[in-house]
């Protein structure tokens, strides 16, 4: 007998099913809740200070501002060396590894101008760093390029790159920065803690990339360096650049330098050499050439210093302008050694004996003075001494001093031998006899005011010894090649044998040296010229360096306006053509 089966309804008990409700309708508010706590509660433990660190930590950072490096200008303010905003772009090649796809480093090869392989090469090497430098210091335009592409994990860094207007006419003297922008040559190097400026910092926000998105906050501004005013002149630096530059190449020399100094304040108006450099392509760049070897080469200055030993002679008063010296029969055996003259000169005053440049005549003198009171003239005027001027590899040159003189060292001694100097310091001893006797000191940097002056010789003397020199530069002297149309011109020449390496001097092997100033009675300009190793057949200084020193002198006085002082009868007429023929004028 079958039986129905009863259904039986369930009921749930409602207070069961609020219970649930509720817990649900709680469980948005817990979250809430919890997220508020962590957020907003100072202490929670990672809470929202913990949070805001660690947010800030991987996206806040603090940047370097570059400083900018001083300005480095001519005496005129013509700018000598200039720093320009450049970019370096960086990369993160951990980051780029799992952001960056292949086609990112595609464009970023193109853009780059490298081949996608070499990128590759070099993401690998640093495969496990978070920096790299992709490419250093590159205008802000390229840069620009390339970050436009918005490469993952690529960014740019500004600094500053140093640009030398001038080039390589004043690279040994302005010197160079390295890629840190710090002296590294020259002036740069010299006066680097006042070129350089104090970097300043800020705070800002950057993506996972590396890319500034946000500045957020000032911490310390950037304090550019000290600019530098220079003592010399460059339209007188081109001139003597260019001068220097076309001798050393028609002569075939190895180097040369020329240094021309202002008698009025003791600044260096120009200081040229070669061979030189580019400063703004250092690619090439050879360490012989980065040498101002005006400053730091020496040399035995030979009958350059003969006016000093004049000096020396006038001064002891056994000598007159006017005494005769017998120079013949043109040779004078001094104990083991022969000095000889091209030829007999015969009888000669001492403006004779310079302006021949008589060996007989000057040992002759030498040897009836006291050959410490010689030595003592040249330490007067400078020989011996540093100069001061700061620049690196200065050098101070010998001079040296005997017990006892044997009578050989003692002549050679008196015509340039046996001491060195380099040719600032040649500059400085020439500018005593420029400047009545008064000794001022050399600067390199443009001065507001003249040093002060010491009294190192009698005045009387020194224009008796001008005088001479006069003559020296004249139409029967050694140096008339050296003579300027317009302005009287006084100067010695010199031919120097250089030494061997291993002792002894070499008798193929010369320097040719022309030492002067202008105009005469009233000097304004010293010029040293210096060619080393003139190999077309040409050593003569009279032949080799005179030319260079009318030239750059000549070209000095009329860009400063110096007046002539030798305009009068035929000559002005010649002088005044010579003038409108270079000046192009009708």
């Amino acid at each position: 007998k079958k039986v129905a089966k009863k259904s039986v309804k369930k009921v749930i008990p409602r207070w069961r099913y609020y219970l649930v409700m509720l817990g649900l309708a709680s469980l948005p508010v817990l979250v809430t809740g919890k997220i508020a706590q962590l957020q907003v509660m100072p202490n929670e433990e990672r809470g929202v200070d913990f949070l805001q660190t660690q947010g800030d930590v991987r996206a806040i950072r603090e940047e370097v501002i570059p400083a900018y490096r001083g300005l480095i200008t001519d005496r005129n303010g013509e700018p000598l060396a200039v720093s320009t905003p450049v970019i370096t772009l960086i990369a993160n090649p951990k980051y780029m590894q799992t952001a960056a796809a292949e086609a990112d480093l595609e464009r970023l090869a193109a853009a780059m101008d490298i081949s996608l392989a070499a990128l590759k090469a070099r993401l690998k090497h640093y495969r496990n760093k978070s920096f790299m430098r992709l490419a250093r210091q590159i205008s802000p335009a390229e840069a620009e390029k390339i970050l436009s592409l918005r490469i993952p994990g690529v960014s740019g860094q500004q600094e500053y790159k140093r640009f030398y207007p001038a080039g390589e006419v004043t690279a040994q003297l302005v010197g160079i920065t390295d890629i840190k922008d710090q002296g590294r040559e020259g002036m740069e190097l010299a006066y680097d803690s006042w070129l350089t400026g104090e970097p300043g910092s800020k705070k800002v926000m950057k993506d996972r990339a590396g890319r500034i998105i946000k500045d957020i906050s000032l911490v310390k501004p950037a304090s550019p360096g000290e600019a530098l005013r220079l003592s010399i002149d460059l339209r007188v630096q081109y001139a003597a650049y260019r001068a220097l530059k076309a001798s050393v190449k028609k002569h075939q020399a190895k180097s040369g330098s020329v240094v021309v100094l202002d008698i009025e304040t003791g600044e260096v108006l120009a200081m040229a050499n070669q061979p030189s450099f580019n400063p703004n392509d250092l690619s090439n760049l050879k360490s012989a050439a980065t040498r101002n070897r005006a400053i730091t080469d020496q040399m035995e200055p030979g009958s350059t210093v003969k006016p000093f030993t004049l000096l020396a002679a006038l001064e002891s008063g056994k000598f007159a302008a006017d005494t005769k010296v017998d120079t013949s029969p043109g040779y004078l055996r001094v104990t083991y050694k022969t000095f000889v003259d091209p030829k007999n000169y015969g009888v000669l005053d001492l403006a004779g004996i310079l302006t021949k440049s008589s060996q007989v005549g000057t040992t002759k003198v030498a040897l009836a003075l006291d050959p410490d009171a010689t030595r003592g003239m040249f330490e007067r005027v400078g020989f011996g001494e540093p100069i001061g001027s700061g620049f690196p590899g200065e050098i101070v040159g010998e001079l040296p001093g005997h017990r006892s003189w044997d009578p050989v060292t003692q002549a050679t001694f008196a015509f340039g031998y046996g001491l060195s100097a380099s040719s600032l310091q040649m500059a400085r001893a020439y500018s005593v006899l420029a400047n009545d006797g008064l000794r001022r000191e050399i600067s390199l940097v443009a001065l507001d005011e003249p040093p002060e002056s010491i009294r190192v010789v009698d005045a009387g003397i020194t224009q008796d010894v001008r005088q001479m020199l006069q003559a020296a530069a004249g139409a029967s002297g050694t140096g008339k090649r050296a003579s300027i149309d317009g302005y009287s011109v006084g100067g010695k020449t010199g031919t120097l044998h250089k030494v061997k390496a291993g002792g002894g001097y070499d008798e193929d092997r010369y320097m040719s040296v022309f030492a002067g100033l202008s105009p005469v009675d009233n000097p304004r300009l010293v010029t040293i010229v210096v060619i080393d190793e003139p190999q077309d057949g040409d050593y003569f200084g009279g032949l080799v360096a005179a030319p260079v020193f009318s030239e750059v002198t000549g070209n000095a006085l009329r860009l400063l306006q110096v007046t002539p002082d030798q305009l009068d009868g035929d000559r002005t007429i010649a002088s005044l053509r010579a003038l409108q023929k270079k000046r192009g004028d009708s």
